[in-house]
């Protein structure tokens, strides 16, 4: 399926997404520099760490074409975590003590990046996930950091939509108790609604392990919410919508990064989510010359629109190569050591970058960026706003 990608198609892309100049192709002798990728690749979770770590592959596929870093090329050592924590870790400490990288990519999903960045903390070595959303993933140190915009801003900012775009006065909420996102995600819209005016009518919860929600479902339908918020996963958000609309519930749904990929369904009764809202971090049809080249290439590549998990998967990449470029060129030798480990680190805390995801500048390591709404619509995912 991967198609070789035209130097004037690569050109382009860098324009606008590339902030340094690289050298002409390195030869067989030129050094590499080894970057570690976490992703669940198998699993409940695969098609989000497949669809990211094609957007790191992506984008170190076009540097290296493109002469790499100073001369180096980028070598990725991917390991796959199954989206469990402790396989996440395991891969931790082999990327660090046997393969010597001087930085990391992911995990992919939240639980999974505490383990990696707590234990890279008391490495110091720098890290990005593009997508781990939990406030707690980068609260373990200076070194690691997100391309992807945290779970109270995401599950806030769907609260104020709701009440101000809306004009909903009602809400009710169905979470997984047992997850830290969705619970993190529950906690950032019911603080936001409060604080907005939209009233909380009703909160069931479930567990990872719970297929049937009818009996919280019925008690949702009672109450006649004006939206019900849904924060999980696209899989469980298809559960919990076919078996609300069985239970009546008319509302409006709401949902958040994780909604991602419903339509992707196989076998799907896409009529269940006619009308929902979510939170994503950016839509491939926005018009963009660095959004519009993006998808040409990834799609050149792997046959597939490219979804947010990929579109973050190649702005992680984007942010740590422009900060290896960055201490290269101040003479750091990139490599496992604690002098180039810091010197990107502080690279990265200092990035202003236009990506695909948007313009990109941390604060305490988070990004600065809007959340992008995306509506459900006959079938397809349509532009509704920016919002923040």
């Amino acid at each position: 399926m991967r198609k070789i990608l035209a130097i004037s198609a690569m050109a382009s892309v860098f324009a606008f997404c590339f902030s340094f100049a690289v050298s002409a192709a390195p030869s067989a002798k030129d050094p590499v520099i080894k970057i570690g990728v976490i992703a669940p690749l198998t699993g409940g979770v695969a098609v989000y760490g497949t669809a990211a770590k094609n957007g790191a592959e992506l984008y170190t596929k076009l540097l290296n074409e493109a002469g790499g870093i100073n001369g180096a090329k980028v070598e990725l050592v991917v390991y796959d975590d199954k989206g469990d924590p402790t396989e996440a870790l395991n891969a931790y400490n082999k990327l660090v003590t046997a393969d010597q990288v001087a930085a990391i990519i992911g995990p992919v999903t939240s639980s999974p990046t505490f383990g990696v960045a707590e234990a890279s903390a008391a490495d110091n070595i720098p890290g990005i996930t593009g997508t781990a959303t939990h406030p707690d993933v980068t609260s373990y140190g200076k070194h690691f950091f997100r391309a992807c915009f945290e779970d109270p801003f995401q599950g806030g900012t769907m609260a104020k939509f709701a009440f101000e775009k809306l004009n909903a006065k009602t809400a009710a909420v169905i979470y997984n108790v047992s997850d830290a996102y969705s619970t993190g995600l529950y906690n950032a819209f019911i603080a936001s609604a409060e604080a907005a005016g939209l009233k909380i009518v009703g909160a069931e919860s479930y567990t990872t392990d719970d297929v049937d929600f009818n009996a919280q479902l019925t008690r949702i339908a009672n109450l006649a919410p004006d939206v019900l918020f849904l924060p999980d996963y696209y899989n469980r958000v298809y559960l919990i919508s076919s078996q609300a609309r069985k239970a009546g519930i008319k509302s409006t749904f709401l949902g958040v990064d994780g909604t991602d990929g419903v339509l992707e369904i196989e076998g799907a009764d896409y009529s269940v989510f006619e009308g929902l809202y979510f939170a994503n971090h950016y839509f491939s049809g926005d018009p963009s010359k660095l959004v519009q080249d993006f998808r040409k290439n990834y799609e050149a590549s792997y046959g597939t629109t490219p979804n947010a998990f990929a579109s973050l998967g190649y702005d992680a990449a984007m942010i740590l190569y422009d900060a290896i470029a960055k201490a290269s060129s101040a003479g750091v030798q990139i490599g496992a050591n604690p002098k180039s480990y810091q010197a990107i680190i502080d690279r990265m805390a200092a990035t202003d970058l236009d990506c695909v995801t948007g313009h990109i500048t941390f604060k305490n390591n988070n990004p600065i960026k809007d959340v992008t709404i995306i509506k459900i619509q006959g079938g397809k995912y349509v532009f509704e706003a920016k919002y923040q």
